[in-house]
Formats: C-alpha cells, structure tokens, sequence
C-alpha cells in the first residue's frame, strides 16, 4: 500500500520503540520555532529536552515540500576562504524518554512555511499510528508583564485535565494562526486530546533568551503529563539572566518606573482573576494536596519502608563554567521611546510598538468555539479580544 505521506516525511528504520501502553500514556510536545517564540523559549525547551534525555530520531520531515529557504536563510560558515558548512534546519519527530524511562514524543524545528493542511494531517496520522494520548504544543509571547512577577503560562484545549491548573481567559479571541495551531484543529477534529501552553515574557526582553520561559513551560507540562525533566540547569540560566536584568535595571530609572507600572497592572489584573476564580492556582503558587493524595504518599511511604530504601531521583547536574559558552547577556532590553502599560489580554498579543507577525494562512483560534469549521479573516493587527461568556 502507497504511503499518502511519502513525499512529507521518512520514517527511521528500525524504528525506535514507542510505548503504547494503558497504563503508561504516549504524550506529544510540540516545540515548533518561528511564529511565537519570544525570548528563544520553544527553542530552548527543545534544544534543552534533547542534550539532557536520551533520544532516538523516529520521522524526519522533508524541507523542501515545507521550508521557504528565502523567508529563513539558513547561516553558512566559511573558514579560512573554504565554505565549510551551512546550518541544518532539521524538522523530525522524536521518541525521548525522561528521567524515569518514560516514553514521549517530541516534534521539534523551524515552523514550516508551507503546505500547513498536509503536515498537520501527516502528523495527526502519526499521533494515531503511535498511539500518542496527550499532544501539547508550546508557545511564547511578549507580554506587557513584568519580570519581577511570577512567569504566566496561560492554557488553552479541549482536555480539562490539561489546562485546569493554568491560567485562563474569560473572553473571545482571535489573531494570526500558525502551524501548530492548525494541528491542534486536527487533532481536534480526530477526537484527540489537545492542549496548548503559553508563556507570557516580558515585551522588554523578549529578544534575548530568557530560558524563565522555557522553565516554567516544562514544569507546566510535568504538572499535567506523568513526565519528569533535569530542570537544573535552566533554573541556573534563569537565575543568572535575572540577576543581569536586576544590574540592567539599577541605575536606569525610566526603566524601573516603567517596570513598577507594569508591576501595579498586573497585580490588579491577578486580583480580578482571584476574585473571578476563587479555586484557581495563581502563578507562584503551590498546589496543596488533597487529604486522598496524602493519604496514598504515606500508604507508599511505608511500602518502601518495608521493601527497601527507595533509589534517589537523578537529577542533571549544572555544568561548569565555560570560556566559550554562549553569551547571553546583551541585548536585555528593547524599550520604546513612550512605552504604554497594556493589560492581560491575549496569550499571543504583540504590543503596538514591536512588529506584527503579519497575517498567516490557517485556522484562528476561538476561545468561544475554539475548533468551529467556518473559515475567518485572520486580519493583519495581531490579535484582537472581546467579552464572552466561554474561556479560553
């Protein structure tokens, strides 16, 4: 039998083991770089997850049927008056296991350009094929928040299970689509289980790595997917970047002004959703077990007892200092000449002053009915927001 998806991607042969088990769910995380990914956070996630965990190469993508080479040039290198490389742009999909030999599917690399209907379709059939029960697709927008605050992963889908414990919008959205959101209509559309997560990073540093982000969305996904990740590492990045924002900042009072009017919004907009959601998890905060959870940790606690000290957990281990590591220092901040404070309002919003993506083929996403089968004018400005009774 043809393969209707030969031309798209080629599967590695021998295939890499996928569990299918019941009691062992496949999730997927989509980390496609391109459309939002303020402060390098999907890129850092990604890049992250495979130099920590152990991965094997499962279906690698075809760049010529999806990538415009015009629109992302990749870099060439020429030493000594010699071509010697260009840089790979690898689209694949990958079965990674995490610290506790867990299977899990990661689909990594540079957006495709072209041809969103077919890929999302070609990767819908491999969800099916291996069984994949979860997919959560990761995005980063710049944000009129502060980097004082607690880092905001907002959440939308149509698992409950997945986005109860994050952030949520009361309120109808629309605004340019991209690739990974066409998947999610799909996978919608198959009766799959999909979600998406976005961090919110500051507007101001939103050009410069700021793996905080990158942080906060891999521990959103262990606080919904049976998943554990070496974090250590980025939580030493994160603080380090914090610590250069804070000698940034100093002496610069138009920035702190700025930064404490930031602060007041979104101190008012987190006490609004408080009021609004008194049983919701505000960022920062930590999720108290319930009596039945402490009641089945002290149930397992005295199981090890009887059968032997348990082994500890692995965790990575920060690397040392290193002359040629990446520097990521400057640029911090990208302010405007007027900045206007602007409030919580889009997951995925651009702030007037920073470019717009532009409008982009494919599906808006409706918080009101995120998944409707009526096409909409996506519009050039980004993203716009009105009140409804549905959440995102």
């Amino acid at each position: 039998m043809t393969n209707p998806n030969g031309r798209m991607y080629e599967l590695e042969y021998p295939s890499p083991v996928v569990d299918t088990h019941v009691s062992q769910p496949t999730p997927l995380i989509v980390a496609l770089q391109g459309y939002a990914d303020a402060g390098h956070a999907i890129e850092i996630a990604s890049d992250h997850l495979l130099t920590s965990l152990d991965s094997r190469p499962l279906a690698r993508f075809n760049n010529d049927e999806l990538i415009d080479y015009r629109s992302r040039r990749p870099a060439v290198t020429i030493d000594h008056n010699r071509l010697t490389s260009t840089e790979p742009l690898d689209l694949d999909m990958r079965v990674v296991k995490d610290l506790k030999d867990r299977t899990f599917l990661l689909l990594r690399g540079p957006e495709p350009d072209l041809r969103w209907e077919a890929f999302s379709h070609a990767v819908a059939d491999l969800v099916e094929q291996f069984g994949v029960t979860h997919t959560i697709s990761l995005y980063a927008a710049p944000m009129a928040v502060p980097h004082t605050r607690p880092l905001v992963v907002s959440a939308h889908g149509n698992d409950p299970d997945l986005v109860q414990n994050l952030f949520g919008f009361d309120t109808r959205l629309v605004m340019p689509g991209s690739a990974a959101m066409r998947l999610e209509c799909e996978l919608h559309h198959r009766g799959l289980n999909v979600a998406g997560y976005t961090a919110q990073v500051p507007h101001y540093v939103a050009a410069s790595p700021y793996p905080e982000a990158s942080l906060k969305l891999l521990e959103a996904i262990s606080e919904n997917l049976p998943l554990d990740f070496p974090l250590a590492t980025l939580e030493q990045d994160a603080q380090r970047i914090a610590e250069q924002i804070r000698e940034g900042i100093a002496d610069n009072g138009e920035i702190q002004n700025v930064v404490a009017s930031l602060e007041q919004q979104y101190d008012e907009e987190m006490g609004r959703y408080r009021e609004d959601h008194p049983q919701a998890m505000l960022p920062g905060e930590t999720n108290l077990p319930s009596g039945e959870q402490i009641g089945a940790e002290f149930e397992q606690f005295l199981a090890e007892l009887d059968g032997g000290s348990p082994q500890p957990p692995v965790e990575d281990t920060p690397p040392a200092a290193d002359e040629d590591e990446e520097d990521w220092t400057l640029p911090l901040f990208d302010l405007p000449e007027d900045p206007q404070p602007r409030g919580l309002i889009n997951p995925h919003s651009y702030p007037d002053d920073m470019p717009s993506p532009g409008p982009l083929d494919g599906y808006p996403y409706e918080a009101e009915s995120p998944w409707g089968d009526e096409e909409q004018d996506n519009g050039d400005d980004g993203s716009q927001s009105e009140d409804d009774s549905s959440s995102d």
